[in-house]
């Protein structure tokens, strides 16, 4: 894996953030090199102590980063963040202003202040009529048609991750990267908001053109009108499902050979696509049947070998016996305070034909703490007042 790419190096990013927005932001820029000092109250950030489907959002989106406790809460607390940020670059949160205010960082005051500092703040909504509302990837989803683009009718479904969450995080790193450009000209920063609601938006744009282009709503996905003869998914012989698809008039042709389905070829009325989309209620069932007689292994091979687009319906878990995704640099370890260890994905990207490092380890609550303000010139008495009663470091 590549170790060279910091191109944020020298960069630093003090982040005041929770749950997953904010923290993937911060995650996407120390992963490219930046120095991200992360922030906790002095019980620490409660997301560290989430179960369930909550149990990996601090631990995958917090790799890598510092931190440090501060009493916000108290006049010691709120200097060393002032003397902090005046060495920061970037600032990155996920509050709402007047919170921000209340802890000594309201972003007005701070642009008044800081006037080279970039402000990332990570909000549900951006400027407008719906700019105070509380917001949630959820609600985003249902909000803006996501959801009931993802389920049947009658069914609105939001999609199996935090994608919303997680892409706003990333275009928060995205526009710091470019206040952080666009600095080296003027030397000034900027105050950069970024809508959760607004993400979402962009995640359903190509429903909405399409109805402004052709005035009517396209239905659900489950529901949709089909642009190929063959999308679907299948049950095979050893109970597994896989998706199988024939976009091109190639892949229908190698499909119905690969199947011994001569009749299909023979039919004259499914030699245009067009004729083949037309017919797809009487040709899937057959196509069905067909695949249903095979093995799923067998079938992998044979659909590769033509270039037939499939995959099996796979966990989330089974990413971790994937032969792609276990080559080396597809997963990166990162180790917990108490030394429990987890492999997750590293950026989707290579550079010169290697994947970055991983994020790195995650921090015990403000282990950095001692670090970070002993350099900012705070003695032990200072950094004890400005860290309140912290939970201590493991």
């Amino acid at each position: 894996m590549d170790e060279s790419f910091r191109p944020l190096a020298g960069i630093r990013v003090v982040e005041m953030s929770h749950m997953i927005m904010g923290p993937s932001c911060g995650m996407f820029l120390g992963m490219l090199g930046a120095e991200v000092v992360k922030v906790e109250p002095p019980e620490g950030d409660k997301t560290r102590d989430l179960t369930g489907m909550g149990r990996p959002f601090f631990p995958l989106f917090n790799r890598g980063k510092k931190s440090i406790q501060l009493d916000l809460k108290a006049e010691a607390g709120r200097r060393a963040l002032d003397a902090l940020l005046a060495t920061a670059d970037v600032f990155v949160d996920n509050f709402r202003d007047a919170s921000l205010a209340k802890m000594g960082a309201d972003p007005q005051d701070l642009r008044r202040r800081y006037p080279r500092l970039i402000l990332a703040s990570h909000k549900g909504f951006l400027s407008g009529p719906y700019q105070d509302r509380t917001a949630l990837d959820e609600v985003v989803q249902m909000m803006t048609g996501l959801a009931y683009m993802t389920g049947p009718t009658g069914r609105p479904l939001r999609v199996g991750s935090s994608a919303n969450d997680i892409m706003g995080g990333l275009f928060g790193a995205f526009s710091v990267l470019a206040a952080l450009l666009e600095r080296k000209e003027t030397g000034k920063g900027r105050s950069l908001r970024v809508g959760l609601f607004e993400n979402c938006l962009l995640l359903v744009a190509q429903h909405m053109v399409q109805f402004d282009l052709e005035g009517v709503d396209p239905p659900p996905m489950p529901e949709r009108t089909f642009s190929w003869p063959v999308y679907d998914i299948f049950d095979t012989a050893d109970g597994r499902q896989m998706f199988v698809g024939a976009v091109t008039e190639g892949q229908w042709a190698a499909l119905c050979r690969l199947l011994e389905l001569d009749e299909l070829l023979a039919d004259p009325g499914l030699q245009a696509r067009m004729d083949q989309i037309d017919a797809r209620h009487r040709t899937i069932p057959v196509v069905a049947k067909a695949i249903a007689s095979r093995q799923s292994a067998q079938l992998g091979t044979d659909f590769e070998r033509l270039g037939i687009p499939y995959s099996p319906i796979a966990r989330p878990s089974d990413m971790y016996s994937d032969p792609h995704v276990m080559r080396p640099g597809g997963l990166a370890t990162s180790r917990l305070p108490d030394g429990q260890s987890f492999r997750a994905p590293a950026l989707p990207f290579q550079v010169d034909g290697l994947m970055l490092t991983g994020g790195g380890d995650v921090p015990a609550p403000g282990q950095d703490t001692d670090q970070v303000l002993g350099s900012l010139g705070f003695d032990a008495e200072g950094i004890g007042k400005a860290r309140g009663a912290s939970r201590q470091a493991a």
